[in-house]
């Protein structure tokens, strides 16, 4: 099973030579081998026990002549803090949440079961994705432990969809889900070796996933090529009533991401390279120095540089506006599941309560703060949010293609992995 494509499994399970069962199990005895024992990367936070028998139905109408489309008997892992109505849990990674079972499937989970998608399991995370404390272990959840980063164990698999890049690099699914407010999705697929996409907000649901930030939480596709990312993202994305932003990707979405792949897509394309985002390693800056002559070679047009304008500027109303939303999405979240915490004062209380399982590495200082915030209706909050967009989008990214007249621009996602300090 080793690095194959989605359209490589496609093609042996339409020749015969391979079923999604077998797939399934193929993947659950690499899970064995090298999640849960060997090297012990443990990016699985939870399997699905009805995964076979998922697959085995999804043979039948294979067998039948329906096949649903690329994703059909695939099997792939979502990131525990995405909802299932199954007998898996959602906990964010939270001992706090153990024994969540949600009431529906997210949307998006909707649509990669319609979709023909085997959910295979859940993948570990740094818990609440990564908005516990500061001072936070990347890729550590009090429920599910570390996770490695399976091209040297000692190094961070990044966070927070750190069981998602991690399962997605040893071969454990064909492709995964994960979730990103701020790098969660880039962060882990850069240091595991992968591709993540974070799209646009709006073009793929936030409905049924425990939430940080409404302005800037997504879900997104994480695989080991651009086409399988593409494909992913194409099964995931639609319009959901429940989340008011996807109405405004209605009429841009693609009929298909996939096929909108050119090798000749960057000829006459302008490239801008965001110089003062590309920090100084110069094993970095080689790297950006060669995908620079690849996209020449192309027939792009680079512009160098294209600086962003005020990207040290944003940080500390980025966090105002995290707390502020983190408190109204965690309260709405918690008070219609079925989980035993209904409040964000509940979980706090638990935490302390246990202190010794949950906190005994970092904080909670993300949820104390806001705890202490007001509701989105406070002046602060709506003042920090216009700041933030006009920082970043107006007179950030928008500013620069607009000056330069972009259609794209270009930077590292970021350098190494570190050393575990754990």
């Amino acid at each position: 099973m080793q690095e194959y494509t989605i359209r490589e499994l496609q093609e042996r399970m339409n020749s015969g030579e391979l079923t999604a069962k077998r797939a399934v199990e193929a993947y659950l005895e690499r899970i064995e081998s090298v999640d849960k024992n060997g090297p012990r990367v443990n990016s699985v936070i939870e399997l699905n026990p009805d995964a076979p028998g998922i697959a085995s139905a999804l043979d039948q109408e294979r067998r039948a002549g329906k096949v649903r489309g690329p994703l059909h008997g695939i099997p792939i892992l979502i990131k525990d803090n995405i909802d299932t109505h199954d007998r898996m849990q959602t906990t964010a990674g939270s001992l706090a949440m153990e024994g969540h079972i949600a009431s529906q499937d997210a949307f998006i989970v909707k649509k990669l079961r319609k979709a023909g998608a085997v959910i295979l399991g859940k993948t570990n995370l740094s818990e609440w994705a990564n908005f516990r404390g500061r001072r936070s272990i990347s890729g550590w959840s009090s429920r599910g432990g570390l996770t490695r980063n399976p091209y040297a164990l000692d190094r961070s698999a990044c966070g927070s969809s750190s069981g998602s890049g991690a399962a997605v690099a040893a071969n454990l699914c064909a492709a995964a889900v994960g979730t990103e407010t701020d790098g969660s999705i880039i962060c882990p697929s850069q240091t595991n070796g992968i591709v993540g996409i974070k799209p646009t907000l709006g073009l793929l649901s936030r409905g049924g996933i425990i939430p940080i930030a409404h302005s800037q939480d997504t879900p997104g596709p994480m695989a080991r090529t651009v086409a399988d990312a593409a494909i992913l993202l194409g099964a995931m994305a639609g319009v959901d009533e429940g989340d008011p932003a996807t109405r405004s990707s209605a009429k841009r979405r693609l009929s298909s991401f996939e096929a909108a792949l050119d090798k000749k897509g960057l000829k006459g394309a302008r490239i801008g390279i965001a110089r003062n985002m590309a920090g100084s390693d110069p094993r970095i800056l080689k790297i950006l120095e060669n995908s620079i002559d690849v996209m020449k070679s192309l027939g792009a047009t680079i512009v160098d540089p294209a600086d962003l304008p005020n990207f040290k500027k944003f940080g500390k109303t980025e966090f105002d506006v995290l707390h502020y939303e983190f408190k109204a999405g965690l309260n709405k979240y918690l008070a219609g599941s079925n989980a035993l915490m209904k409040s964000m004062e509940d979980v706090i209380k638990f935490n302390e309560q246990n202190r010794e399982r949950v906190l005994k590495y970092f904080g909670q200082e993300y949820f104390v703060a806001s705890q202490e915030k007001g509701t989105l209706r406070d002046r602060k909050y709506r003042e920090a949010l216009a700041k933030n967009h006009l920082l970043t989008r107006k007179n950030g990214i928008d500013a620069a293609m607009k000056k330069h007249r972009l259609d794209a621009l270009a930077v590292p996602s970021g350098g190494a992995s570190w050393l575990i300090d754990l």
